[in-house]
Order: C-alpha cells, then structure tokens, then sequence
C-alpha cells in the first residue's frame, strides 16, 4: 500500500502491487475508522478509512475497511511493480457523513419506537406470531439508532473519540448485533411465513378436511426468538471483547479493534465470515422460503377476484421487503469483500476500482444503516393493519380498529386457518 501526500493541498493514497508486507489486522464493527496524517514525507491521505503513522525503514498505513483493518509497510528503496494513485478529498464526506448519520437517527427512533408501541400495546389476543419478529427487529433497531449520535459526533470530530473506552465497546457491539439481528430476524420470519402458508393450505382442497386454529397459534414463538437472540449476540461477541478505544496521531482518541500483528488472514477470515452469516445465508433462506411460498399461494389460492387481489398484494409485499433489505446491504458486504480479498492476495483488481471503492464505501455504509429506518416505512405503506393500529394509538380522527376479514387475512400469515387463501400481511418478510 503506497500513502503519500502531494506538495500541494491535495492529498493522495494508492494501493499498488510491489513489495509490501502485511504487518497485521483489526476488525471494525463501526462506521469506517480514523483518517488523519502522521507526520513527515510518509503520511496517509486523511481518508474515513485511512490512518497513517511512522513506520520502521518506510512509512506504515492502515487502511480500515468498514469490519477490517488491514496494516501494510513498504520498504524503502525495496518497490517493485508499479504503484497506482489516486487523488482523495474527504471534506465533504466529515459534513455529509454525520448529517446522513443524524437523518437516520431521528428517522429510526421515532418510526422505531412507534413500531413498539404498536405491536406491545396491541391486544394479546389479536397479536400475530409474526408481530415477535417484528417488534424484536423494531428493538434492535431502535438500540442501534440509539447510537449513531455518537458516531457522528465520530465523523465530524475527524475521527476522534471522547466518550471513553466503555461507549466505543457498547456502540461497536450493537451495531453490529443489529447487523446480525436484521439478517436473523428477517429469516426467522421467512421460515416462519413459509411454515404458516405450508400449513394453511392443504393438499386438495376439496376434500381435506380444513386444520383447526390452535389457542396457541398466534402466540409469540419465545423458543425460536430466544435462540435467534442467543446466535445474534454470540455473532457480534468480536466487537464487544476487542473494540478499543486508543490513541491515535495528533493527540486523537481512535474507536477501532485490533486482533494484533500477524493476524490478517484471520481478520480476513472473520470479516468474510461476518458476510455469509450475516448476509449471504439469510438471503439465500429468505430467497428459497419465498419461492415456496409464492408457488404455495399460486397453487392453492381459487382463481376468484379477491383471492387473485391478496395473492398479487402478497406477492408484491415478499418482493418489495426482500428487495429493500438486499438493497440496503448488498452493497456494504460487496465492497468490503472485494477489498478484503484484494488485501490478502486472493483476488487481483485495477488501481482504479480500488480507488472507486475507497471513495464508495463510506456511503455504502450508510446505505446499510437506512435499512433501519426504513423498516417502519414499509409497515405502513404495506399494512393496513398497521396503520389502523397506529392511529388508534395516536388518537387520529377517523381512526377505526382494523376490520375483522382484515384481521382474519393478516392472521394467516402466523397460524393456519379455515381457509385456503392466504392474503397479505403485515410482516417485515
């Protein structure tokens, strides 16, 4: 990794091939780490992800990758290949960055917290086994907005850290165990939907007998929340036992985690790790339960006007709730694996789109962190159950409890019914 900083204002960074040596690595489970100059000729561009100090016989730079540190030092006079730059201004991004920070907050704590009055002050009776996942998901989100103040006083502060080693630990750890919450909870409940759909429709429907609804088939699954909530914490446990708050250059305090030198391929393997099971794995549940489940309601419901109605609103619900949270972090675990194998030698990229992902991955972090406020949107533009709950709640004129058939059809999504029909519900998957 070659750092340096021109004559003029403008700073510089590159990543080429040559001689460098992997001195060590860090996971982050934060927003991108620090970006500030070390002193003399050697200095690293002052980059959301770039940090620089004085390394022996060279320069040492870091390049924190959104869940990764990776720690190179050149030689000097031992170059070969041919180095690659490219030019970095990272003004904007310590204004911009915080302010997106600070949008998502309010967005997520308000539409959040509404989500958990809804489903908690619901009547026990009418509560969906679906309305869990949803208010779990609600929490955990919730929990992780609670925390973006501080990292956007992070950003806007250069990457300094003033609120001591206890609050880098707790905020790294939730964010990252909302990570790991989103993907869960997202596929406990396309495991669950497809089990409610399997069930409710029977084989032949006109001569199987119709299942009964249990007493207990709308209660909250506590077993499987309580074991989604067991694998989410375990999952996140790196950033809460290694995350430091240390010093940095220029008298600055640095939230990052390190694993130690020597460790990169391990780094690389844990980040690797944290996007197949937080990401790659739940997608692919979701993807398969999905499929099923619109062959299910294809098969199944009676070619009638309303039921063909709930099925295309059922149908366009999966696709859109799946196609939101794919969207939001597709591109945060795409540019961070394309780094990550890069850095360790396992895939060869152009100096370029090295440089573009630099420049990219910043706002692909934030793209991530607005899944968590878009989650209550699609509540409410896809439920009418959910709307008619929140303006009870609120005391809105002309609010009304929801109607029962409206109830009835939500309810198919958590318990099997009389019928073989399943319209949509208000469920996040």
């Amino acid at each position: 990794m070659l750092c340096r900083v021109g004559t003029d204002a403008g700073r510089w960074a590159g990543l080429g091939r040559g001689s460098r040596r992997l001195r060590g690595a860090g996971v982050a489970a934060g927003p991108p780490g620090a970006g500030s100059r070390g002193g003399g000729a050697g200095r690293c561009a002052a980059a959301p992800f770039y940090r620089g100090a004085a390394g022996r016989g060279g320069q040492r730079c870091a390049m924190e990758y959104g869940e990764l540190d990776y720690y190179y030092e050149e030689e000097e006079g031992n170059e070969t290949g041919e180095a690659c730059e490219w030019q970095a201004d990272w003004e904007a991004s310590f204004s911009l960055l915080p302010a997106l920070y600070t949008l998502v907050f309010v967005l997520g704590l308000s539409g959040n917290g509404l989500v958990l009055l809804t489903v908690w002050r619901g009547p026990r009776a009418k509560r969906r086994s679906a309305d869990a996942y949803i208010g779990n998901l609600a929490l955990a989100d919730l929990a992780f907005v609670a925390t973006l103040p501080l990292w956007a006083a992070y950003t806007a502060l250069r990457f300094h850290w003033p609120f001591g080693a206890a609050l880098c630990k707790l905020s790294s750890y939730l964010v990252l165990l909302n990570m790991f919450a989103s993907a869960f909870c997202l596929g406990g409940l396309s495991a669950e939907r497809y089990r409610a759909v399997t069930r409710a429709a029977p084989p032949h429907p006109r001569t199987a007998p119709a299942p009964r609804r249990s007493a207990a088939g709308s209660a909250a699954p506590l077993g499987p929340l309580a074991a989604l909530w067991a694998a989410e914490a375990a999952a996140a446990l790196p950033a809460l036992l290694l995350r430091e708050a240390r010093g940095g250059p220029r008298n600055r305090t640095l939230c990052d985690l390190q694993l130690g030198g020597g460790a990169a391929r391990a780094a690389a393997a844990l980040s690797l790790g944290t996007t197949a099971l937080g990401f790659a794995a739940p997608l692919l549940l979701m993807a398969v339960c999905y499929c099923c489940v619109g062959a299910a309601v294809r098969r199944h419901l009676r070619p009638r006007r309303a039921e063909a109605a709930a099925r295309r609103r059922l149908l366009r619900l999966i696709a859109a709730l799946v196609a939101v949270f794919a969207g939001c972090w597709l591109p945060f675990h795409l540019l961070k694996s394309l780094f990550v194998l890069a850095a360790v030698g396992l895939l060869e990229l152009p100096c370029a789109l090295l440089g573009l992902i630099s420049r990219l991955h910043p706002y692909a972090t934030c793209l991530a962190y607005l899944n968590s406020c878009l989650n209550p949107l699609l509540y409410a533009f896809l439920d009418g159950r959910f709307r008619a709950q929140c303006r009870l709640l609120l005391g809105l004129r002309g609010a009304r409890r929801p109607p029962a058939a409206s109830a009835a059809a939500s309810s198919t999504l958590s318990a099997p019914t009389q019928r073989s029909e399943v319209p949509s519900g208000g469920t996040k998957v």
